[in-house]
């Protein structure tokens, strides 16, 4: 191959939900995407909260994916300012994360996923969303412990 002649673009999936984890996987994912020549697309997701019994008032202009895109577009910014040569894409989805992310993680290199691992006991090492996509995704998949 010449240099005239692109390669096949390299893609790094990440997954965000607004935790220091999440964080830390935009992060390295970075660092990857630089040392690589990789885009990035950042995932976050969101739902209708899911209530049973008595439905629980919420605002009239209450909007859970305005929520996500905001919150996905402030961790985005100084990393954007930062890294101002690197494509980085923001995606927002309704849904839950591990399908979501599993389905994102299709012709992708490489999964980045933060570990919040909220699990009942001490043993549980890594998050539900973590597991899910580390036994189910279409590629790679890097799991990041939060180190706090």
């Amino acid at each position: 191959m010449t240099s005239s002649q692109a390669g096949p673009i390299r893609r790094i999936v990440v997954g965000f939900d607004g935790s220091a984890s999440s964080m830390e996987a935009i992060r390295w994912a970075v660092r990857q995407a630089e040392l690589t020549g990789s885009t990035i697309e950042v995932v976050i997701t969101w739902e209708w909260p899911t209530n049973y019994g008595w439905a629980f008032p919420f605002p009239s202009d209450y909007n859970p994916a305005d929520e996500a895109k905001t919150l996905l577009a402030g961790a985005l910014e100084p990393i954007r300012v930062d890294h101002p040569d690197l494509s980085i894409e923001a995606t927002v989805v309704e849904g839950h994360a591990a399908p979501v992310l599993v389905g994102a993680s299709k012709g992708a290199e490489l999964l980045v996923v933060g570990s919040r691992g909220h699990g009942a006991f001490a043993g549980m090492l890594i998050g539900s969303v973590s597991e899910h996509c580390v036994s189910n995704a279409h590629c790679p998949v890097l799991v990041l412990r939060d180190g706090t």
